[in-house]
């Protein structure tokens, strides 16, 4: 599906150019998301109302849009439950329960964000409409809902890396997992993004220490690619794999194939889902006892468990935000906070 990313105002040639430059200047997340949303909400509009998008929409459209999804459709015969039913049908909607609160607000930043690629107002910046969704997302909070069940802390991580032997297999998964968790809490798609060429090892023989470069992050762009650290066994990990699998240029991690074959192509974001609950399993744990995010949960909470102070933290996972990082802190049993021995 096209992005709604040129007015009316422009040529065809100027649209189209504009458009590629969208594409090449957003994340490929961004993308996917705006597009999944862009899907939902047309899909919407044409279940409700039986007309397609409009630009700009109106107030009345966005406030139906807000009323919509502010309430849980069960038992709510109605338009509006008919038009879930669309949507539920067509793979678009979970179920007709209320959408949580960050997803009505993701999708209205989508179409805000619609509107302003055009260069035209949002109509949920009208005032009415600006308070009715205050009013909805207060309505509808529920308690934080974990992007992993469980953090995967250092203990969980020491376990799974004891699964990890010395095949190519092996040495592959030891390395995905100890960067990933080492260098911050990398997000699967930063693991899989990664080339040889994004891995400096000029300090690896003096001093043991890899200089890893992330070209594309949620808060980052290649233009300021951060070079995080990398020290000890994790960069012993690293090396060895790239050693053993003769890894001289391209993609840094790669699918083994069942006779234990690197392959040439680039391992994907799934790939790293599927290496964590393989070795979760092997390690005697649910296969769902944590999410790809569990490394990222799992460093950050195991920094608050070891007393390291939060900026020191979010020096590495590239939190931008002190209040999303300070969760993970939050979340520590008080306990086991440090902050209780300082009497000994």
């Amino acid at each position: 599906m096209d992005l709604p990313l040129a007015p009316l105002s422009l040529s065809a040639d100027q649209a189209d150019a504009l458009s590629a430059l969208y594409r090449r200047g957003t994340p490929a997340n961004t993308l996917r998301a705006w597009e999944r949303d862009l899907a939902y909400i047309a899909a919407w509009k044409q279940a409700a109302l039986d007309r397609p998008l409009d630009w700009p929409e109106s107030e009345a459209v966005a406030l139906r849009f807000l009323l919509d999804h502010s309430q849980d459709l069960t038992d709510t015969p109605g338009a509006a439950r008919d038009a879930a039913l669309v949507l539920v049908a067509g793979g678009l909607r979970r179920s007709l329960a209320c959408p949580a609160p960050a997803t009505l607000d993701r999708r209205i930043a989508s179409w805000r964000a619609f509107h302003r690629m055009q260069n035209l107002p949002s109509p949920f910046d009208a005032p009415l409409v600006s308070q009715a969704r205050a009013r909805a997302r207060r309505a509808a909070a529920r308690p934080r809902a974990r992007k992993s069940g469980n953090p995967i802390t250092r203990p969980v991580l020491e376990a799974m890396l004891a699964t990890c032997d010395h095949s190519h297999r092996g040495l592959r998964d030891k390395a995905v997992l100890m960067l990933g968790w080492a260098s911050g809490g990398r997000r699967r798609s930063e693991i899989s993004a990664l080339n040889l060429d994004d891995v400096d090892s000029r300090d690896f023989d003096a001093r043991g220490l890899l200089r890893v470069r992330l070209l594309s992050t949620k808060t980052t762009g290649p233009d300021l690619a951060p070079r995080l650290p990398l020290k000890g066994r994790p960069a012993r990990a690293v090396m060895a794999w790239i050693t053993v699998a003769r890894v001289e240029n391209g993609p840094l991690f790669r699918p083994v194939s069942l006779s234990d074959r690197v392959l040439k192509r680039r391992l994907g974001p799934e790939g790293v889902r599927e290496i964590i609950r393989h070795r979760l399993v092997l390690a005697g744990y649910p296969p769902d006892f944590a999410s790809a995010h569990g490394l990222r949960s799992g460093f950050l909470t195991q920094a608050a468990l070891d007393g390291a102070p939060l900026p020191a933290a979010m020096a590495l996972s590239l939190h931008r935000s002190p209040a999303q990082a300070q969760r993970y802190y939050a979340d520590v049993e008080i306990a086991d906070n440090p902050a209780t021995n300082l009497l000994g």
